[in-house]
């Protein structure tokens, strides 16, 4: 029987999975030209890219500012009710938008509205698991990201052609209000019994940020972070584009072909997330350096092949050694940060992840539009860069690991509190 606490896991990947295709709607609607036409940017690939740039600097504000807010006085489950709220919002109002400037702009606020998101499914899984068994429900939730971006690309190319691109706005406002809302209020629930040490009440948005800040190898985990972002927002902004402009698929054989990449990236993050629980906290950098070589390798197959085929399998398998990595990170922060303030610190590594990854796209738009027709290879060798700088971090990481909790004095007791109760949690919630 599953448990109500892996109702809440599923939950969590049914709202990422909703927030991954919002993110891919604009990748696909800067090909179509009455998209583009209407908001006055056709051809100019700075300003598409800065539509996914807008998003991701608000979303990693957001992240980084807000998480601290929402960890010490909303909570897990009242948090992820008024984001998503204001996700279906100012989606329904986002195909009205005045002009392109209005339109960056309500682009940023959405960004905002999503940026607590990961942090409060980290936030979930930490509170509900066992240390020693947060990879899986870390893989499954992640899974929405794979799995969003694969159902998106294929669902908005299909409502854009089938009617026009206001319906995929209108669409994802109404799976905002009608799935994620109700899936939100029936089974996510907070933490059942809170601990406090000396004190009572929620501590203060600065306490907890404080605390989040002082998580050791922050700042490894941050650059692994960023670079993971960035080819993630890289990838997904500029693949439609790639595949229709640069290897001149059709626009039926494009959306299928999109999907592909995130589909095996959905199975690979669940392998990541089955050997997390069972490789040895130390070697969990592993993952890192595995996924970086083979990622970075397969992007590198797309840059130089004569056929769009030969690019086409590149690109999938690249997604698929990049999606090996994604739970690494959450159950990174999970293992490293002080307890009370896991949220927070994943807050922070995804925040400034988010806040440094968002010019990615826009970067990437401004190297093609300089070289023209060698552009497309200049801006995927971008993305391969960000697989050496995964590489290296990881690296280090695994010749000096994460300090366990036991190891830390200062956080030694704290932390234990929190296993307590998590493993006594867990055999109260048990089938």
């Amino acid at each position: 029987m599953i448990t109500r606490r892996w109702l809440g896991v599923l939950s969590l990947l049914v709202i990422v999975l909703i927030s991954y295709i919002d993110r891919v709607n604009v990748s696909v609607l800067i090909t179509d030209r009455a998209f583009t036409g209407h908001f006055g940017i056709t051809g100019d690939r700075v300003a598409q890219g800065a539509l996914m740039t807008a998003f991701l600097v608000g979303y990693g504000l957001a992240a980084f500012f807000l998480t601290p807010l929402y960890e010490s006085l909303l909570g897990v489950r009242r948090g992820l009710l008024l984001s998503v709220a204001l996700w279906s919002v100012l989606t329904l109002v986002s195909p009205y938008a005045l002009g392109a400037v209005v339109l960056v702009v309500l682009r940023a606020f959405l960004g905002m509205a999503e940026g607590p998101l990961f942090s409060l499914k980290t936030m979930y899984v930490s509170e509900h698991f066992t240390p020693g068994a947060v990879g899986k429900p870390n893989a499954v939730t992640s899974m929405g990201v794979s799995l969003g971006t694969a159902v998106g690309l294929p669902l908005i190319t299909y409502l854009v052609n089938r009617f026009d691109w206001h319906s995929s706005f209108l669409l994802l406002a109404a799976l905002n209000a009608v799935v994620g809302l109700p899936l939100i209020a029936l089974f996510v629930r907070g933490r059942v019994t809170r601990r406090t040490t000396g004190t009572t009440g929620r501590r203060s948005f600065g306490a907890t940020l404080r605390q989040a800040l002082r998580t050791p190898r922050l700042g490894g985990i941050l650059l692994i972070e960023i670079a993971t972002l960035a080819y993630l927002w890289g990838s997904s902004a500029w693949l439609p584009s790639y595949l229709l402009q640069e290897r001149h698929f059709s626009l039926a054989a494009m959306g299928a072909v999109a999907a592909l990449p995130f589909l095996l990236s959905l199975a690979s993050g669940f392998l990541g997330g089955w050997l997390l629980d069972r490789l040895p906290p130390r070697r969990l950098p592993l993952l890192f350096v595995v996924g970086s070589i083979g990622t970075g390798g397969c992007v590198l197959l797309v840059i130089g092949a004569d056929s769009a085929w030969l690019a086409a399998t590149g690109l999938v398998l690249a997604n698929g050694f990049w999606g090996l990595q994604g739970p690494a990170i959450p159950t990174l922060v999970q293992q490293a940060a002080p307890a009370g303030a896991v949220g927070s610190a994943y807050g922070v590594v995804n925040g400034i992840g988010n806040l440094v990854s968002a010019f990615m796209p826009m970067a990437m738009g401004a190297v093609m539009g300089l070289l023209g027709g060698r552009g497309f290879a200049a801006g995927y060798a971008l993305l391969a860069a960000t697989q050496a700088v995964t590489l290296v971090c990881g690296t280090w990481l695994l010749l000096r690991p994460v300090p366990q909790p036991d190891a830390e004095s200062g956080a030694a007791s704290s932390t234990s509190d929190s296993v307590m109760d998590r493993s006594s949690l867990d055999s109260n919630r048990a089938s």
